[in-house]
This record gives structure tokens, sequence and C-alpha cells, in this order.
């Protein structure tokens, strides 16, 4: 079969995509980046929140052309999406152009489903919570069986789920309780991936830092990232590759957490922290076991820690409940902690959340004003911040080459998909590899320089 996969949503998603592309390799099918060539369309969705959603049936629906104009026989929608409306009796009659729909626990099965010959709709929910690759007393390699997606970065799943209860949020539904994988084999997929040419490993889970929590005495992520920095030191399987961790929450964000990153130069001092809210009263209804003081403590220990470190957080404005005076308070700590980077998304309701039942809901027009508020505040930030870059030299990892004399790049602090670029001005770089690069221009949300020789 000739396979084409499109993959929608987080980086969870995109490891997902790459073991069902991996599997399909492994049993001899092809892959393709040309839908109109494909037998096979897999979609693989995103139904956090309701744009997600909405993005996700556009993209179905528009692969569904394919049947006609294409070559395909077999369209497959996998994922949150699927697996949020799973119990919808409506689901196959809403979308009657999908063959099949798998949800989050699925993916391994990928193989049976695309090679199944039945005409009759499949759909294949298994319980996340038994997914075969995060059974913890029989946890195979599957690194090798990786088709990546990217060619200079790869994301690393450290757990899968979450145990939290966050009320605006779907997740522990969609991908159940939290499992932590084991460190050791955090490390030796790490290894293989460097080998095979990634120069940047990125660690990715609901919450990293919440690492460990389901295991027996709880050992810390601090143990992931000196483990993993120490092992990619120690083997020196390349001259050097960065280690970058994801989406970290205040409670579990700890000083030892801190100061391992301080203590490698390989793991990028780089904090993302989404607090999606500031104010303790919105906090709380949110289900986020932290105040307004926790998060000025918080920001103020990394800074004392590691003084260079880049901050970035994700916000959500809109929250049933939230009065001008929480947004004051939000819009305080912003101007106050002066995020490197910051993503702000509008509150998405939906009656299958908690927070779909708390009153006083905030009309969509304010909650749109109080985002482009947020937004325009952060671009004046960002503009200086980067303006004191001016001068300062920095490794830069080179990406793309999209003209003549200009090449796109990332340092430390810049992670790929979400936040600003650096431009390089220069001609024979090599993409994939490290350059020292002299910043000469400072933009809202890029940077760009020269290479230092």
């Amino acid at each position: 079969m000739i396979v084409f996969l499109e993959n929608l949503g987080c980086s969870r998603n995109q490891v997902d995509s790459e073991i069902m592309l991996g599997k399909l390799l492994g049993a001899g099918h092809t892959i393709t980046h040309d839908p109109c060539l494909a037998r096979v369309i897999i979609v693989n969705t995103c139904g956090f929140i309701s744009t997600a959603s909405d993005e996700a049936v556009d993209v179905i629906l528009e692969m569904a052309k394919f049947k006609e104009t294409g070559k395909c026989k077999k369209l497959i929608a996998a994922g949150c999406l699927s697996q949020r409306y799973k119990d919808d009796k409506n689901l196959i009659s809403t979308l009657p152009e999908v063959d099949a729909f798998l949800g989050t626990g699925a993916c391994e099965q990928i193989v049976e489903v695309v090679e199944n010959e039945e005409t009759k709709t499949l759909t294949l929910f298994p319980d996340p919570n038994k997914r075969p690759f995060q059974n913890l007393s029989d946890l195979p390699d599957f690194s090798g069986q990786r088709e990546l997606i990217t060619d200079h970065f790869a994301y690393i799943k450290v757990s899968e789920g979450c145990s939290r209860k966050c009320t605006y949020c779907i997740i522990p539904q969609l991908r159940g309780t939290q499992r932590s994988r084991p460190k050791d084999d955090i490390c030796k997929e790490a290894r293989d991936l460097v080998c095979r040419g990634v120069n940047e490993i990125i660690l990715t889970a609901e919450n990293t830092t919440d690492y460990g929590q389901d295991f027996q005495g709880k050992a810390g992520f601090e143990n992931v990232l000196t483990s993993l920095a120490d092992a990619l030191d120690r083997d020196q399987v390349k001259e050097h590759a960065w280690i970058r961790f994801l989406y970290t929450h205040p409670n579990s964000l700890t000083e030892p957490v801190i100061a391992a990153v301080k203590e490698h130069k390989n793991i990028c001092s780089y904090y993302d922290v989404p607090i999606q809210h500031a104010s303790s009263n919105i906090l709380k209804k949110m289900g986020r076991l932290y105040t307004n003081e926790d998060l000025y403590a918080l920001f103020k220990t990394i800074r004392k820690i590691d003084p260079d470190a880049a901050l970035r957080t994700t916000l959500i404005v809109g929250f049933p409940g939230e009065s001008e005076e929480d947004f004051n308070i939000l819009m305080k700590l912003i101007k106050d902690i002066r995020f490197d980077q910051l993503g702000v998304f509008i509150y998405s309701d939906s009656d299958d959340l908690k927070s779909h039942l708390l009153k006083n809901h905030v009309p969509y027009e304010l909650a749109e004003k109080r985002h482009d508020t947020i937004m325009a505040a952060q671009a004046k930030i960002s503009k200086t911040l980067n303006e004191r870059l001016l001068g300062k030299t920095f490794e830069v990892l080179v990406e793309e080459n999209p003209e003549q004399g200009v090449y796109l790049g990332r340092t430390m602090f810049q992670a790929p998909e979400v936040d600003g670029v650096t431009f390089i001005y220069a001609n024979g770089l090599e993409i994939g590899t490290f350059v020292n690069v002299r910043i000469t221009q400072g933009f809202e949300y890029d940077i760009a320089g020269v290479v230092q020789e």
C-alpha cells in the first residue's frame, strides 16, 4: 500500500504519527508525501479544543476528496478527535467518508487496520491505559520503529496521559492517567535518535515535570534530565546534541529540576511553564493547585538559580468567571515577569468539561479583546528583550535555507514550531549543523545575525 499521513496537534501526537509510519514501513508499505498518490490516507487528529476539532474535520473532508480525484481507497481518522467522540452515535453518519476511526490507544494496530479489507466502517477504541508500548511490565524498544517527521529534532515521550484534574481539560479522558516510562528506556531512545542524526532531543508529556509520580518512590524528573545529559555527553555519539523539555507544571517544577538544567551545558535553559492564569481565584476554578504568589516565587527561583534562563508560558483568557480584576492580575504578572515567549488561547467551552458547569461565562468578544490586549503587550516585551541581544553571540542550529544568503535556525531559547526563529545572513552553511551567530537585529518575535568566526 502507498500511505499518506497528515499529522495534526501536539508533539505527543507527532510521536504517535511517527510510530504509525514506522510500523507501516516495517510491514512493507510505502510512505508518500503526496495524498493524490496514496491508496490509504491517515489523518491523526487533535480534539483538545473546538478550533482544533474544527480543523481536524476540515482536513478529513479535504482528504476525502482524494477518493474521487486521487487513488485513495481508504480514509482513516485516528487520534484525539476520534477518541473524544467515540461514544457519539452520530460519529459514523457525520463523517461517512471515513472508513476507520482509531482512538489514542490504537496506534500499534495501524498495520492491521490499513490491511483490513472489510467494507464496513471500522471503529477501534482500546483503553488508552492499556496501550501496549506503555505497559511498564513489558515495555519494548520502539525507537527504531519510528519514522521521523522532522529532520533535526525529535520528540520523546517521558510519560503518557495525565492524572491531574484541571476543569477545562479533556486529556485524561482522551489519553488516560499518567504512565511514566522507565528512565533507561528514555535514555536508550535518545541515544538511538542522536545516532540517527538528530541534533535536539525534546522531552514531552502532558506535564513533563510530573514524571515518576506514578512510580513507587516517585523518582523526580531531575533524574531523567541528569541521566540523559550524562549519557549523551559520555557516549559522544556526536560532538553534542541539545536536550529540551516542554510542558512543565508549576507544582512539580522544583529546585532540583532547575539545578539539573543549570549544571548541564547540553540542556537548554528554557522553561516552558504553562501557568494558564495568574489570578488565584481563576486558578482555583481551573483546578490548578497553586496561587499567584506561588507563581511569582517560582519565577524568582528560576532566575536566581539560572539567571540566563528563557521563560515561556501559555495562558487561557475568558475562563468562566474571569472578571476585569482577574484579567488585570494576569496582565500585571505578564509585565512583571516579562516572558521571553508567550502564547494565549481563548477559553474553549464544551459540555463534556467540568468548567462548562461554572457560572458567569465570559462573552467571546470580550475574551477575544483580552487575548489581543495580552498579545500586543507581549509583542512589545519580546521586541525589547530581543533588542537587548544585539551584539551577543549564540550557538544556532541551522535548519533551513529558504533563499540565497539567508538561513533559518534556532538558539537554545527558541523551541521549534512555537517560538520565533533566528535569521542567519551567510553562504555555504550546512543544514543540521551548529554555528555561532552574532545578533545584529531584534524583531518582535525573531532575531537575525551573521556568522561569528
